[in-house]
């Protein structure tokens, strides 16, 4: 799914986002490692450390954008990038709790091409351990002991607040026959473009920088969550099962209010209308009569989408969402390489293909 060219050379962003592991994967197993069994052991199944019986895996455990975003923040305050370690894992760990969470309340059985926590330990383990991550998360930031770990940690609370916020205005969404536009855009600036703000300048606080350059930083990451949000609606719709790890149509499937799905429901012409009126009648079936659809029901819905307009304007919408974030870079003085790498990996987001 490549809604825009790359802007930069891609060839930075496999190196950035392996050192960010690096540094990063110790410490956050470290702070895993303090919760109690068997949360620490469904934790590392999450993580992908370990497989389903409990033997060590090299399982996907995500792309590292969220740790690298906190050390290239560190960098941008002109610190060491060790010093935004203990912020990369408080949004790791609030990241990975919501996804936990939201496995569950979506009834999503695969993750990173294999079985959701829930579908292998349980609903109950499921809320606990993302309970456990949550409060974890806190605890891990607030260890450091001067101010700077204080204001992280207050930014760290307002993003997880707008998380949650983000979660439960998708939740209601699903429930209601209009969404607009801009309630679809103000959901999403909470459930994704908080946490990458929050990433975008956590580490930059911890290593001392002042509110105008670690509000430059938390607008490039929140405008890079918007962007990385309508590139995650189109998978959602038209992603590659054996690339997104997820069913075909899958947002589909849970009938989301997407942004393809919002932008075509908006927008006039016969397409928009058959669309409008078919997804007013599936919010009148039950659960069991939308599973029982098959493929080609939902294909016409995915095809009406993209007669209406909607995978273009999302697609645009993904571009002009990366030209705010770069463009946020300019309010504040950074160094060369650091501004380099920034523009590279909101080109990663913005043209990623899972």
């Amino acid at each position: 799914m490549n809604p825009a060219a790359p802007l930069s050379s891609p060839d930075i962003v496999p190196d950035l986002l392996e050192r960010s592991r690096a540094l990063v994967t110790p410490a956050l197993r470290l702070a895993v490692d303090r919760l109690a069994p068997p949360m620490d052991t469904v934790a590392a199944y999450h993580f992908g450390w370990i497989d389903a019986e409990g033997q060590p895996s090299e399982g996907d455990s995500g792309k590292a954008v969220r740790p690298a975003l906190a050390l290239l923040s560190a960098e941008a305050a002109g610190a060491d990038p060790a010093v935004g370690v203990p912020g990369a894992v408080a949004v790791e760990l609030v990241h990975n709790f919501s996804l936990l969470h939201d496995d569950l309340m979506d009834g999503d059985e695969q993750r990173r091409h294999r079985d959701t926590v829930w579908k292998v330990h349980g609903p109950s383990q499921a809320i606990l351990v993302g309970d456990a991550l949550f409060g974890l998360a806190s605890e891990i930031i607030l260890e450091g002991t001067d101010a700077n770990a204080v204001r992280a940690a207050r930014r760290l609370a307002v993003a997880s607040r707008k998380l949650i916020d983000g979660q439960a205005q998708d939740i209601a969404f699903e429930h209601r026959e209009q969404v607009t536009v801009d309630e679809c855009l103000a959901m999403e600036a909470n459930k994704t473009g908080a946490l990458l703000a929050c990433a975008a300048s956590i580490g930059a606080v911890l290593g001392g920088a002042d509110d105008r350059t670690a509000d430059a930083l938390e607008s490039y990451g929140r405008h890079l969550g918007l962007a990385f949000q309508a590139v995650d609606d189109l998978l959602g719709v038209w992603g590659d099962p054996n690339s997104t790890g997820k069913l075909t149509w899958s947002d589909l499937r849970q009938r989301k209010k997407s942004l393809p799905v919002v932008a075509a429901m908006a927008a006039e012409g016969p397409a928009a209308r058959r669309l409008t009126a078919l997804l007013t009648a599936d919010a009148k079936k039950s659960q069991q009569e939308f599973e029982d659809f098959d493929e080609g029901e939902f294909a016409a819905r995915a095809e009406l989408i993209e007669e209406a307009g909607g995978r273009r304007w999302t697609a645009d919408e993904a571009r002009r969402q990366y030209d705010i974030a770069v463009g946020a870079l300019a309010d504040v003085p950074l160094p060369g390489p650091t501004r380099n790498e920034l523009v590279a990996l909101a080109d990663f987001v913005v043209v990623r293909s899972k």
